[in-house]
């Protein structure tokens, strides 16, 4: 069957993880039951004349929307339009796969436009809470910030000296899950307070990981 074929490649992939007793994160969870859903839309944006990198930008921008409405205070709208453009953000990946395209220069705008979007999201709701008067609220903003760029930087710069980094409690699909509920339901600060903790939480089990890693090849 076409949807048992397309699951095929990821739930294969999640076993190997599972095999090498790797963490299976949400994100792969969560790719596995929707990613026949992902390839019917993507097969007809590429029908559209959309190009992945193209899908990319217009995610990238999508989000800019979401911010300045964060930034001005229509914190349910801008949540609600962050979920459209965070789902959408998901289907570049699917896209390249599809059309065969998948590229270098593809992969690099992906991962650079994802953490201007963290920018714009969390930079937005600082400002929201200097609007607000809620010093506390723009304090754990930037530490969310701070460990959101840091755990996106940790994973590349352990790749990049051939370790394995991508453990984590808070990776960006579990950012989004709890930072978009706490806009629609405006209890931002309760929401930035876990994202903070979480967030540096994360650096810290990176850090570790690289670690025993560079001491089991010594």
């Amino acid at each position: 069957m076409k949807w048992m074929t397309a699951i095929k490649p990821l739930s294969g992939k999640i076993q190997m993880m599972t095999e090498k007793k790797e963490a299976i994160s949400l994100t792969d969870r969560s790719r596995g039951w929707s990613q026949p859903m992902l390839d019917l839309i993507a097969d007809a944006l590429l029908s559209l004349g959309l190009s992945p990198n193209a899908a990319t930008v217009i995610g990238c921008l999508g989000n800019l929307v979401a911010a300045v409405l964060i930034a001005l205070g229509y914190l349910t709208w801008g949540g609600l339009v962050a979920i459209f453009w965070v789902l959408f953000d998901a289907l570049d990946g699917t896209m390249a796969r599809r059309s065969n395209s998948v590229s270098a220069l593809g992969g690099f705008l992906d991962s650079t436009l994802d953490r201007m979007v963290e920018f714009f999201l969390f930079t937005a709701l600082g400002w929201y809470f200097v609007q607000q008067g809620q010093p506390l609220g723009v304090l754990l903003t930037f530490i969310t910030l701070s460990g959101c760029l840091i755990t996106s930087y940790a994973r590349a710069k352990a790749e990049a000296m051939q370790y394995t980094c991508k453990v984590g409690i808070l990776t960006r699909m579990e950012r989004f899950f709890i930072f978009i509920p706490c806009l629609v339901f405006q209890i931002p600060l309760i929401g930035i307070a876990i994202l903070a903790l979480l967030s540096q939480i994360t650096v810290l089990q990176r850090i570790i990981t690289v670690v025993k890693q560079a001491k089991q090849q010594r």
